[in-house]
C-alpha cells in the first residue's frame, strides 16, 4: 500500500508517516509505505491515475486532480485548520500579524499551498501584481528527495528569497537560525478572519479505491487515528519517526513541534469545516459549484472517527 506525501521532513502530514513507522498500519493488518511526491497536485494526479492508494496532503488540493470532488473523497483529518506559516527575513523587522510587510517581496511557496497564501492576501486587500509580491516555488526545490519547508528555510538564509509560506518545521529552522521571523501562524488565529478554515491536512482516497477495498480503507482510517492517539499519549515517540526519516537537526525538533500540534489532532471532518474549505475553493476558482458534504467526505467511515 503506497501513501503519497508532498513533504516528508515536516510536521504537516506527520500522523500518516507515524502511522507507518510506529506500526499502526501493521496493527491493522496493512503493509504500507510512505512515498515523497512533490508538489501536492502531482501527488493527487498519482492518486487519480492509481499509482498511489492514498495521499496525505492538503484537503483543498484534491480538487486539482478531481474537479468538483468527482472521483475522490476525504477519509479522515490528520489535524485541524490551515497549517502553514508566513515567515519573512528577520532583517526586514516585520511585526507579527503585519500582512502588508509582504509588499514588494519574493515569497517562496509550493504549488497547492500557494493558493492559501494568495487567498489570504486577497482577503487582506493585497494584490500580488499591484503590490509587487512575487509568489513562486523556491529555486532548487524540484530536486529528488527535497522537502519544501526545510529547503525554503535554507534558501531564506542564503538570501535567495525574502520570505516563505511553509510548514512548521521550515519555520522552526528559519527562526532558530536567526534568518526568519514569523509574521503569520494562521492555524493559531493570525491573518484575516476565517483564513484558517481554507484547508486542513487529510488522508484522501479515490472513489475507486473506496469501492473496491472498503475494508482496507477503513483499516487505514483506524491506523491514522491510532497514530494520533499514540502521539497524544506519548509525544516523545515522534523522535522515533524523526530518527528514521529526518536529518539530525530536524529529528531533534520534531517532538517539540508535535507537542504544539497535539491540540489540533482531531480526526473528525465537520460539515462546517468542509463548507468553509469549499467556499474558499470557489473564491479561488478551484470549485465550480456548491457541492454536498457527502460529495467531499467518505461518510461511511464517520463512525471510526471517535476511535
Amino acid at each position: 500500500m503506497r501513501i503519497g506525501v508532498p513533504d516528508m521532513v515536516s510536521n504537516s502530514y506527520f500522523p500518516a508517516i507515524a502511522a507507518v513507522d510506529l506500526g499502526a498500519f501493521k496493527t491493522e493488518g496493512l503493509d504500507a509505505e510512505i512515498e515523497l511526491l512533490f508538489p501536492v497536485p502531482k501527488a493527487m494526479e498519482a492518486l487519480r491515475d492509481g499509482a498511489l492508494d492514498f495521499v496525505a496532503g492538503s484537503a483543498h488540493a484534491t480538487l486539482t486532480a478531481f474537479p468538483d470532488w468527482d472521483g475522490a473523497k476525504l477519509l479522515v483529518a490528520l489535524a485541524r485548520h490551515m497549517y502553514w506559516f508566513l515567515v519573512l527575513r528577520s532583517d526586514l523587522g516585520a511585526k507579527r500579524g503585519d500582512v502588508e510587510a509582504v509588499k514588494g517581496l519574493r515569497i517562496g511557496a509550493a504549488p497547492g499551498p500557494d493558493t492559501g497564501l494568495v487567498g489570504l492576501l486577497a482577503e487582506a486587500g493585497i494584490d500580488p501584481e499591484r503590490h509587487g509580491v512575487t509568489i513562486a516555488p523556491v529555486p532548487g526545490v524540484l530536486g529528488p528527495g527535497v522537502s519544501f519547508g526545510v529547503h525554503a528555510a535554507r534558501s531564506l538564509a542564503a538570501g535567495l528569497i525574502d520570505g516563505f509560506w511553509a510548514n512548521g518545521m521550515g519555520t522552526e529552522v528559519a527562526v532558530r537560525s536567526g534568518a526568519g521571523t514569523v509574521v503569520l501562524d494562521v492555524r493559531r488565529g493570525d491573518g484575516p478572519p476565517g483564513a484558517r478554515g481554507y484547508t486542513f491536512p487529510a488522508l484522501i482516497a479515490s472513489d475507486k479505491k473506496i469501492a473496491e477495498a472498503p475494508d482496507e480503507v477503513a483499516a487505514a482510517v483506524r491506523a491514522i487515528i491510532r497514530a494520533q492517539r499514540t502521539l497524544r499519549e506519548n509525544p516523545a515517540r515522534a523522535k522515533e519517526v524523526g530518527d528514521l526519516r529526518f536529518p539530525p537537526t530536524e529529528a531533534g525538533l520534531i517532538t517539540e513541534l508535535i507537542e504544539r500540534d497535539l491540540p489540533y489532532y482531531d480526526p473528525s471532518i465537520s460539515e462546517e469545516t468542509v463548507d468553509q474549505m469549499n467556499r474558499f475553493a470557489q473564491r479561488m476558482g478551484m470549485l465550480s459549484k456548491t457541492v454536498a458534504y457527502e460529495q467531499a467526505v467518505a461518510t461511511q467511515f464517520q463512525g471510526l472517527w471517535a476511535g
